[in-house]
């Protein structure tokens, strides 16, 4: 591989400050909205007493799974010595970051009382999965910091790999921590297995490998630089096979809960009558969220079509929110078995169905998180050398070996 040369962009053009306009307007409407809810208090959103975490959450989660997995480039490039990815590694450091930043921005403003999120830094209950998470966050936070110092600081560079390993099984025990949040809650019937703890890696895999292509295909688009052949075919196989891997996990999600008779009821309430959450597990997450990527990155015509893995990519994010929807949302919507084997009925509605309605201020801190997490990635563009001048064949693998 050739010596490349790092540059920051001008960021001067009327398309990037339009970009910055545009995600700038959507952080303001998250900053606006979070000042509502903590104005008037939480019952002016779709949450209830059942529906606890509501699309702000699911927002978040999301974006901390994909925190992970934006490190992918990074890792494979460090821990597996492949260096044709090396270029692009710096990149994906700090778009992990950003979207850790963006997503934990999220859950603190819609937890309520931020200002007491100091407790939760103070002082541990390490029985609680929660605690846990708190020092996860922070670590991951820290190690990817140092990672990205040893690969744009010159003189720490013989270092790098070695920070790199730290960061690539950190961000494995992060996602397990994430979720294990949903598999240790044993009183959810939809939650409450220990093969979500490594399926959240494998999603994570997926929806930050379809963020970073994304990140990147644009950002070598919009400043005129060269993105060749030999990287984009990389990027697009990976995102295949990381597809492959989410579809197989569901599919033994799935099945394992069938298997054992006391989940036949919530299985039947997610994959046939769930109402919206049936749509978006099998519209969302399944068809759009993976037959059709599938499609668009495994058929031969559009091997070498940028709109395709970009198309895909989109798609990808768009399956992996309504997993997560499915998942968090609809694992609280239906209703906890207090009795096993009997039904509950009184006049608090237990053993009903709990409806959910997303309020315009939980899209708003949604969106908001989205948007300052691309928005300190496109700050990070300009003022840091992310980005090699060209990553053509001829500069990047010559023998398309490496």
């Amino acid at each position: 591989m050739k010596t490349l040369t790092y540059k920051v962009i001008d960021g001067n053009s009327k398309g990037y400050l339009a970009l910055l306009a545009i995600l700038g307007l959507f952080v303001l409407a998250g900053a606006v909205a979070f000042f509502y809810m903590e104005h008037n208090g939480h019952w002016v959103t779709g949450m209830n007493d059942q529906v606890v975490w509501g699309i702000p959450h699911v927002f978040a989660v999301f974006l901390i799974v994909s925190a992970s997995g934006a490190l992918n480039v990074a890792s494979i490039s460090s821990v597996f010595n492949r260096k044709v990815y090396k270029p692009l590694a710096p990149l994906s450091a700090v778009l992990a970051i950003t979207l850790l930043l963006g997503g934990l921005t999220i859950l603190v403003l819609d937890l309520g009382r931020p200002d007491r999120l100091i407790v939760a830094m103070t002082k541990y209950n390490f029985k609680s999965i929660f605690a846990w998470n708190m020092l996860l966050y922070n670590g991951f936070l820290a190690i990817v910091g140092v990672y990205l110092w040893f690969m744009l600081e010159r003189k720490m560079n013989q270092y790098s790999r070695y920070a790199g390993f730290a960061a690539f099984f950190w961000r494995l025990i992060l996602t397990t921590g994430t979720g294990a949040i949903f598999g240790f809650l044993v009183s959810r019937q939809a939650y409450d297995v220990a093969i979500m703890a490594p399926m959240f890696i494998i999603m994570s895999f997926a929806y930050g490998l379809a963020i970073f292509n994304i990140v990147t295909i644009a950002s070598y688009s919009w400043t005129n630089r060269q993105l060749g052949d030999v990287i984009f075919e990389r990027l697009r196989k990976l995102l295949g096979i990381f597809i492959g891997a989410v579809f197989y996990f569901v599919t033994v999600y799935h099945l394992t809960k069938l298997y054992a008779t006391k989940h036949h009821g919530v299985e039947n309430f997610i994959l046939l009558h769930g109402g919206v959450y049936t749509d978006l597990f099998w519209l969302g997450q399944v068809v759009i969220g993976m037959l059709i990527p599938a499609i668009l990155v495994f058929h031969p015509a559009l091997a070498k079509s940028r709109r395709a893995l970009v198309t895909a990519s989109a798609l990808v994010i768009v399956g992996g929110i309504s997993q997560m929807y499915v998942t968090i949302i609809g694992g609280q919507a239906y209703p906890m078995v207090m009795f096993p084997g009997k039904i509950v009925e009184s006049s608090f509605f237990d053993g009903g169905i709990k409806s959910y309605i997303p309020s315009l201020p939980e899209f708003a801190l949604a969106f908001g998180g989205f948007a300052l997490s691309l928005i300190m990635v496109a700050l990070a563009i300009k003022i840091l050398r992310l980005l090699p001048e060209s990553l053509s064949d001829a500069e990047i693998a010559p023998h398309h070996k490496a």
